[in-house]
Formats: C-alpha cells, structure tokens, sequence
C-alpha cells in the first residue's frame, strides 16, 4: 500500500540555504553544540518578527511547555485547564511536574477550546490556562486572557501550529505569559524536530534562562556578569544542536515564501469544497473575525465515523494519504489515571471521529490539490 502513494500527507523539504548553512556551522563555524551562532540568529528572528520579550530555542515544543510548567511553578495537584482534543505533551509537560489537566470541550466551529466552558473548570487549585490553537486557527485570547486576570492565572499557549498565525494582529504564542512553538517536520517551518520557548513576562526571564541550561546561570557567566557558573536552580538540558538551528534559519529566511505557498493550498482545498460543504456532506475549517491563519492544516468533518473510515480508504486506493488526528486525551488510559474532566465532551468526541486531514505541503502543486479534491467529490457522488 506504501509504494502506491501518490500524494502523502506530509513531505519534509528545502526551501533555500538550508543545506550550505548546515555545513557552515560545521565547517567554518566549527561550532555545533547548543546555543550556537544559528541559535542566535534563530532566537534573534523570532523575537523581531514576531515581537516577543525572549525566545530560547529548545529540542522540541515538548520541551519548550516542560519549561513553562517549571516557570509556572507546578506542584503536586495544581490544575491546568486546557482541550482534549490535542497531543498528549499539552497534558504529560505538567502531569510530570505533578500537575492535574482539566479537560474541557472545544467549540464546534474553531475546534479551539471553548472560552464559555472556562470559569466551570476554575477550582482553587487551578494554576494555568492552556489554550491550544489548533490548525493555526487562534482561539479568543481576549476572553481567556480576561478570565486568567480576573482568577489570578497564567496563560500558556501550546501553538505548536501556529507560526505566524495572528489574533488581532498579534501573533500566536505572544499573547500569553509564555508560548510554546514546534519545527516539527510535520509543521510549516521546519528543522526536523524543533522548538521554541516564547517569554511574554521579564519576570520569568532570567529563570527560563536557567532551567534550559540545566538549572545553571550559564548564560550569566557567558554575558560576564558573573565570573563563574553554579547549579542554582532545577533545569534540564534544554538546548538543540546548532546544526538543526542552522537547517531552521533558513527556513526562516524564507518564512514569508513558504506560509503564502501553504495558504494558497488551503484556499484552493476551501474553493474546491465548498459546493460539497454547502449540500452538507462535509464540514469545512472557520477561522474568526480579525485573525489570520497559516495554512497549517486543512481538514473535513464528515458525517460520521463509518464515513471518515470509508473516504479514507477511498482516497487511499487513490493513491492519496489523508489521517485522522488525535485519540482525545480525556478517554485514554493516561488522561484518565492523571486528569479530570469538566462537563461533557460531545464535540471532542465528534470531531475525533469525524475529522480528515487532507495533504498539505510545501511542494504541493495545484494538480495535486485538484487530484485530492477530485477524489472526495467522487467519494460523495454516491450519495
């Protein structure tokens, strides 16, 4: 079945320097350890393109909400409010730290967590707010920023999608006291894997310093304001490779070239289905008023589960590779034993049967888009 696909879902690629910037920091540099010259022009870009405090890369967005859950000083109990319907790092970066999820459902339209559903889930023992911006599409940060102010919360965004998303022209990750961003190979811009750690607060500057140099005040010493560097603090090492710093900048370099390409795809999978999506065979994604998304993923709700399997398999015998997306975390054995619920799931539920993510990658031609919708409508030609 492999060797028959035609369309993957996913394909890594190179969008320019990456390759001679890699051997760069191998042969001239001659520096490939953490916190290299390309970790420092990586960092340096973030924070000027999309107006952060402090970015620190780190090994992966796992990583970068490990950091939060030190900065945010989880202990044994404290609650963190966020979807289930996301990737189990959301909840397993605070459950190691002792941390409780509380699961709420998402809104049938974003997919985003629902903003009403928050105040229910407040206990004192909430800690944090973490909203996840699914597909890059925000979530309505006004409100949730709003209700942490009101409680006394920290605001964590998981925007492992979200790269250059932006909620009312602010971009995605920004808007909380610290945001959490993926180069998964899997995301829009990549180094394989990949993350960054967005501080919004000078207050937790110096210590998110210090827990991603593994409790030390390393980066002290390095600036000279100190002569020598101790272990001060807990920390793990928390630092990627420069050679994966150097595949990203140029990725970076090319940010602009590589969202437009992916938002070009998304409107042209939106253009296609849309009649298919008026007849009500299908949902399509709805991004909110005065927010700009990044093409990171277009998906299709269909009907039912029996349906999804069945387009699925249609599409596969096409030669085109669509998946499903997450188990929610509040029915697996793990979020059962570490977390709780608050109120029903229905729409998470829904979705996580029903919800098809379609191919969508950088060089993906519009004769591949075409194919891929050809192919749906096909599906429901049946019907």
């Amino acid at each position: 079945m492999k060797d028959k696909i035609k369309i993957p879902f996913n394909k890594p690629f190179v969008a320019g320097k990456e390759l001679f910037y890699i051997a760069q920091a191998v042969m001239q540099n001659n520096y490939i350890a953490g916190d290299g010259p390309f970790t420092k022009r990586c960092e340096a870009w973030l924070e000027s393109r999309l107006g952060c405090r402090k970015v620190l890369l780190t090994p992966s967005c796992t990583a970068a909400l490990e950091i939060s859950a030190m900065l945010a000083d989880i202990q044994s109990g404290d609650e963190i409010i966020m979807p289930s319907f996301t990737f189990v790092s959301t909840a397993n970066s605070f459950v190691l730290r002792g941390g409780v999820p509380v699961f709420i459902d998402i809104r049938p339209d974003t997919l985003n967590m629902n903003e009403k559903l928050i105040k229910d889930a407040i206990s004192s023992r909430t800690k944090a707010i973490l909203p996840v911006h699914y597909a890059g599409i925000p979530c309505e940060m006004d409100i949730i920023m709003d209700i942490a102010e009101r409680n006394n919360l920290l605001v964590i965004e998981d925007a492992a999608h979200g790269m250059m998303s932006a909620y009312k022209k602010r971009y995605l990750g920004t808007i909380g006291h610290f945001g959490a961003c993926s180069f998964h190979e899997t995301k829009n811009i990549i180094s394989g894997e990949g993350g960054a750690l967005l501080v919004n607060d000078d207050k937790f500057v110096e210590r998110a310093e210090i827990i991603r140099e593994k409790g030390t005040n390393r980066s002290k010493f390095f600036r000279g304001q100190v002569d020598k560097y101790t272990w001060v603090d807990i920390g793990s090492s928390y630092l990627p490779g420069d050679i994966i710093a150097a595949f990203l900048y140029a990725q970076m370099e090319n940010a602009d070239k590589i969202i437009s390409k992916r938002n070009l795809i998304y409107s042209l999978y939106m253009e296609n289905l849309i009649p298919l999506a008026e007849k009500g065979y299908i949902r399509l994604p709805c991004v909110l008023n005065d927010c700009l998304t990044n093409g990171h993923i277009f998906h299709i709700i269909t009907r039912s589960l029996k349906e999804r399997m069945d387009l699925t398999l249609f599409l596969r015998e096409r030669g085109i590779m669509a998946v499903f997306h997450y188990v929610p975390l509040h029915s697996s054995p793990a979020g059962k034993l570490y977390g709780r619920t608050c109120g029903k799931m229905e729409v998470t539920d829904m979705v996580s049967d029903c919800l098809l993510r379609l191919p969508l990658y950088y060089e993906m031609t519009e004769e591949d888009v075409q194919t891929v919708t050809d192919g749906i409508n096909d599906f429901y030609k049946g019907f």
